[in-house]
């Protein structure tokens, strides 16, 4: 079972830009998806992209173009990085395997200011 720590948020205004960090316990190497999910006060949460093994990615409409997932193997790590950021984007965000397991680690809150 792989743990999960997200790290990296923070308070950035508006077209401004973050990188979060989710380190794993174990080898990355061998999961075929990764993925990133936020969740805002009051609202589901909801799936923000999938890094495949093969390097293929999927990105919602909401975040296609700003967001990027990456993965350093050799650091079991794996990153989002948010570009163009909007008032919308203000959300706890999220890492784990995909499809995602039950076990969620605590999120990395994200506040953008308009």
């Amino acid at each position: 079972q792989v743990q999960l720590v997200e790290s990296g948020g923070g308070l950035v205004q508006a077209g401004g830009s973050l990188r979060l960090s989710c380190a794993t316990s174990g080898s990355i190497f061998s999961i075929n998806a990764m993925s990133w999910y936020r969740q805002a006060p009051g609202r589901q949460r909801e799936l923000v992209g999938i890094s495949y093994r093969s390097r293929s990615t999927i990105y919602p409409d909401s975040v296609k173009g700003r967001f990027t997932i990456s993965r350093d193997n050799a650091k079991n790590t794996v990153y989002l990085h948010m570009n163009k950021l909007k008032p919308e984007d203000t959300a706890v965000y999220y890492c784990n395997i995909y499809p995602p397991g039950n076990d969620w680690g605590q999120g990395t809150q994200v506040t953008v200011s308009s």
